[in-house]
Parts: structure tokens; C-alpha cells; sequence
């Protein structure tokens, strides 16, 4: 009867979150991962990464050839073999298993060039590595490491990932694959089909999610659950369709593939039976940062090709860079990339310091990556003019590649959902450990005097959050704007959180706001740390790095104050009835002269 209390005792304690963003929506502040921006990279892996941006660079200069290759809507034969030769679609895989062993950072300066370069190439490398085998990885047996690392790594074996099908986009538990395990419990047979498989015609080792049978062990219920699979194109009844016609990325191989009484033997399962939603979510979840590093590149091309033009092109006397307006243009655009880059630098060396806690910040990172690089590739088209349209400067190319980011991987509108939705479950259950310690209070004083005291602080703006022994005097200022947005956000949570209870998942114009002050209150807290430390090295970027800063605090601040005055106020309700009203008009005439034809009378 002694046995239980004393095993309860011995276990471990409950890990906090150390997610920054997590902790705001319960209204506390917790900086491990953002503040001083982080610096894992040693020596050693300095010079390894420093190593190969050069040869890295020279392989888009001159032998790849993004204009070719969207053209032809394929890679070359010889680009791709150039890039194997060069170890870059093993760059994450571990040495030990024939690849370079690169840890997230590294790889994030290395897909910057990429970015810079040809996204349709990249969508190549970045399937097969980023998601096509992290799930081996991550999940793998040794058994399973060992057998498909180094394929995967230097021997020119493809992998892809196949989640998508035609009912299950967003949804990935509406699946409808399907994998029968053998009676005797060898095997699994699996039949179905997936969609818009990026390397889906060139892969030959795929990370593929189908419905299983489990029992309920504790019930005996049998259910249908996702489980995740690493199946071989030579196991046979592996197919794939002819390469689909996109609007971008074109010279990336998309593909139906399709599954026919795939036998797939039991040691192929990745992970644990019925545990496949989890696997597909960390894969990712491990992988959006590679995107928002990616799009950083992008910009900074983007910015280059516009400042280019600006600095040359003569109008009224004057070349257009002494204009308001253009300098206004590039000035936004510059914001946008330095917010990206530090986003994905501070998550990916977060995730290289094995922090647990960083899913929040890798899809805020992945939505604010993809819209902003959209905007920046379509200002400095609008800076170029006439000339922005053409096909000459590559930003035609460049706009119809990036349409894609706000879709796949997750789309921006569930990732919003997602972002707002898990703080809000993180600050609900902070609620729930606050009301059981009033059940007590005698056992729990502690914890309740010193939410107590925080909560009475931050409500009549005497002490809240304090940021200024984290930056430099000259950011101090607007270190208490974000700050202020940090305390009135924590409020604002509680408060909507009080007022839908459970039915806030049915408010997602309520979550959407709370989404994108979340975006910008990180893009502040990224981009305040990273400058700081700019600042403490002296680097010679400090002084532009700490007015793109300034300039974005106070306009993200703006930003976040109005989204949080309308996620509690009443007029999201008003709007959204209207919305409602709108939207059921058009569905009912199907979108076809809703408003009818304009009257001239």
C-alpha cells in the first residue's frame, strides 16, 4: 500500500515550456530562447559551414539554371548530378551514415542560397530532405538508418513525402490509404493514392501515411488510426502519374502516386502503429524552418535585383532612389527580410540547442516567411515597372514560385488556426492549475500570491513585462512597446478565453486576430534581440540593423494593439454576421452575378 505514493514521489517533475511564445498567451515571460539571440555554432562548425557557401554558390552560378529549368518544367540530369556530387541532398544526414552532418543552422545558411537562386530546385532538395526522409531521422530504428541514410544521402535514391490526397488536405486524419496487417502480423498490404507528391516520379523511398486497425488496449475497441510507413518503390505496386502542370516551381517533380497491394514488411512501420499523425506533424513541424531561411534568400535577391534598378533608373531628371516612395518600398521590404532571417536563425539554433519547444514559432515563422516574401517579390517588381513584368529579370519566375508557400506545408489559414489555438490551450490549462489551487489554498500560497502579484502589476501598468536589461540603451524605448503589446496580449487571451470558453474553436475571426498579433509581437522580439547583439559585437551592420528595428517596432506595435482591441471587443461578433450574410449569397447563386447586373438609371 506504501508502494504507490513513494513511486509518485520518485517521478520526475513536470518540464515547463520554455516556448517565448507559448508563455506570452498565459501573460508570462520566459526568455531562454530568444534572449541574447542565440549562437550555438562552434569553431569547427563554422568553418565547415564557411567552407561550402562558396562552392554552394558556384553550383547555381554556373551549372544550374533556373530559366532552363522552368522552361523545360525539369532539372537537368547532369544538374542533379552535380548537385549529389556536392553532398547537397544529404546535408542534415549524419556522417556516419555518408552524409554531412549538418545541424539545422547550417543547413539554413545553405538553403538561403538556394532561395536566392531557383525555388524549384530547392522544392527538389527540400522534399527529399527536409521532409521527405526527416521522418528516418527523426523516427528510425538503427535498423532503418542504416538501411536508408546512406541511399538517401550520396547513392541517388529520391525520397518524398506522401501525405496529401484528394479528401485530405488540411485534414491529415481523413486519410482514406489504407494498410491490412497480415494475419500473421509480418506484413502490411497497403492500397491507395496520394496527390501533389513533390519528387512523387523520381522517388524511390517514401514516407507514406495510411489507415491501420488498432485495438483499444484498455477497451478492446478496434479503431482506424493513421500510421506512418517507409515503403520502397521496388517492393512493387508503386506507381506514379505523369508530372502535373503548376503555376510555379515547375522544374520540381509533383506527381499522383499510387498504391496497389504494396506488401510493406512490419519492420518498415516508422514509429509507433497508429501513431502516424504525430510522426507527420514533428516532421513538419522539424522542417518549416528551413522554409522561412529559404524565403530570406529569396528577399535578399529580390531587394538586390530592385536597389539595382532604383540606384540607375532616370526619371524626371532624377534617378528614381531619392523618391519617397521607392525608398519607402525598399525600406518595408528590407523590414520584411531581417524579421524572416532572424526568425529562422533564432529557431534553428534554438533547435540545434535541442529545445522541444518551438513548434509555435516555426509555423508563426513559416506564415510570416511566405507572406512577406510574396510582398517583397511583388514591390520590387512594382520598383522595376514595365521592366518587372517582363521575363528578363527573373521576378516573374520568382512570383509564380512563391504562390505556392502560403499552401503547402501547411496552409497560412490553419496555421493561424493552429498558432492561437495551442496558446490558447497553454494559457487555458495555466487557468485550470490557478482554480485548483484555490480548491487548496492553504498548500498552494506561493503560486497564488505570485500570479496574484503579476496579474495586479500588469493590469494598472505598474512593473508588467520589462524588457530592457535584454537590449541595448537605444532600443530601450522600443523594447517597451513590445512590452506593452506582450502584458495587453496575455489579457486579451484570459479575457476571450473567459468570454467563448470552449467555444472560442468555433471563433476564428477572434483567432485569427490573436494569430496575427502573435506573428508580430515575435517578428519584435526577433528582431530587437538580434540587433542588440549586433549592437554588444560592434558588427558593421549594427547601426541599419537597429533602424530597420526601430522602424518595425512601431508598426508592428500598431499592428498588434488593433488586433487585440478587436479580438475582445464586440465588433468581430458585428463583422462576422456580416461576413455570414455575404457569404451565403454568393453560395446560394454560386458566385454568378451575386450583386446582379449594375444600374444605369
Amino acid at each position: 500500500a506504501s508502494a504507490a505514493p513513494k513511486a509518485k514521489a520518485q517521478q520526475e517533475p513536470k518540464r515547463e515550456n520554455e516556448s517565448f511564445m507559448a508563455n506570452i498567451f498565459r501573460g508570462s515571460l520566459v526568455t531562454k530562447q530568444v534572449f541574447p539571440y542565440p549562437d550555438v555554432l562552434n569553431g569547427d562548425q563554422k568553418e565547415t559551414i564557411n567552407g561550402m557557401l562558396d562552392p554552394f554558390q558556384r553550383f547555381f552560378t554556373d551549372v544550374n539554371n533556373p530559366v532552363r529549368n522552368d522552361e523545360n518544367s525539369v532539372i537537368d540530369p547532369e544538374t542533379l548530378t552535380a548537385l549529389w556530387e556536392l553532398g547537397g541532398m544529404g546535408m542534415q544526414v549524419p556522417t556516419d551514415y555518408g552524409g554531412m552532418g549538418m545541424n539545422n543552422t547550417q543547413y539554413a545558411r545553405l538553403c538561403q542560397i538556394v532561395g536566392a537562386h531557383d525555388l524549384g530546385l530547392g522544392i527538389t532538395l527540400g522534399a527529399h530532405q527536409s521532409i521527405g526522409f526527416k521522418g528516418i531521422l527523426l523516427y528510425g530504428t538503427p535498423e532503418q538508418k542504416q538501411k536508408y541514410l546512406p541511399k538517401v544521402a550520396a547513392e541517388g535514391v529520391y525520397a518524398a513525402f506522401a501525405l496529401t490526397e484528394p479528401s485530405s488536405g488540411s485534414d491529415a486524419n481523413s486519410i482514406r490509404c489504407r494498410a491490412v496487417k497480415s494475419a500473421d502480423g509480418s506484413h502490411f498490404i497497403l492500397n491507395g493514392s496520394k496527390i501533389w507528391i513533390s519528387n512523387g516520379g523520381l522517388a524511390n523511398v517514401l514516407t507514406v501515411f495510411a489507415q491501420t486497425e488498432q485495438v483499444d488496449k484498455k477497451t478492446g475497441e478496434k479503431k482506424d488510426k493513421v500510421t506512418a510507413f517507409i515503403v520502397e518503390r521496388g517492393f512493387g505496386g508503386v506507381t506514379s502519374g505523369p508530372p502535373e502542370k503548376k503555376m510555379g516551381i515547375k522544374a520540381s517533380n509533383t506527381t499522383e502516386v499510387y498504391f496497389e497491394d504494396v506488401k510493406i514488411p512490419i519492420e518498415n512501420v516508422l514509429g509507433q502503429e497508429g501513431e502516424g499523425f504525430k510522426v507527420a506533424v514533428n516532421i513538419l513541424n522539424n522542417g518549416r524552418f528551413g522554409m522561412g531561411a529559404t524565403l530570406s534568400g529569396t528577399m535578399k535577391k529580390c531587394i538586390e535585383i530592385a536597389t539595382n534598378h532604383a540606384n540607375n533608373r532616370v526619371q524626371f531628371g532624377q534617378k528614381i532612389k531619392n523618391f519617397d516612395t521607392i525608398q519607402d518600398k525598399l525600406a518595408q521590404m528590407s523590414m520584411l527580410q531581417y524579421a524572416t532571417e532572424s526568425m529562422a536563425f533564432m529557431i534553428s539554433q534554438n533547435m540545434d540547442s535541442e529545445s522541444q519547444d518551438y513548434h509555435l514559432e516555426t509555423a508563426i515563422s513559416k506564415i510570416y516567411s511566405s507572406e512577406s516574401a510574396w510582398l517583397v517579390c511583388d514591390e520590387a517588381i512594382q520598383i522595376l515597372g514595365g521592366m518587372g513584368f517582363m521575363k528578363e529579370p527573373g521576378l516573374e519566375r520568382v512570383m509564380r514560385d512563391l504562390r505556392i508557400f502560403r499552401i503547402f506545408e501547411g496552409t497560412n489559414e490553419v496555421l493561424r488556426l493552429f498558432v492561437a489555438l495551442s496558446g490558447i490551450q497553454f494559457a487555458g490549462n495555466h487557468l485550470k492549475e490557478l482554480q485548483r489551487a484555490f480548491r487548496n489554498p492553504s498548500s498552494n500560497l506561493g503560486f497564488i500570491f505570485r500570479e496574484a502579484s503579476k496579474r495586479a502589476s500588469s493590469s494598472i501598468g505598474l512593473g508588467g513585462t520589462d524588457l530592457s536589461a535584454y537590449v541595448v540603451p537605444e532600443l530601450k524605448d522600443y523594447a517597451k512597446n513590445a512590452a506593452v503589446c506582450i502584458d495587453l496580449f496575455g489579457r486579451t487571451t484570459e479575457a476571450v478565453l473567459m468570454k467563448y470558453n470552449k467555444n472560442i474553436i468555433n471563433e476564428q475571426l477572434v483567432l485569427n486576430h490573436l494569430a496575427n498579433a502573435a506573428i508580430d509581437i515575435y517578428a519584435m522580439i526577433a528582431t530587437l534581440s538580434r540587433s542588440s547583439r549586433a549592437a554588444q559585437l560592434n558588427l558593421p551592420t549594427a547601426e541599419h540593423e537597429l533602424n530597420i528595428t526601430k522602424a518595425l517596432s512601431l508598426q508592428a506595435s500598431e499592428r498588434v494593439i488593433q488586433h487585440l482591441k478587436k479580438a475582445s471587443s464586440g465588433q468581430v461578433q458585428t463583422e462576422k454576421k456580416m461576413i455570414k450574410a455575404i457569404a451565403q449569397k454568393i453560395f446560394d447563386e454560386e458566385g454568378v452575378h451575386s450583386t446582379g447586373p449594375i444600374d444605369l438609371n
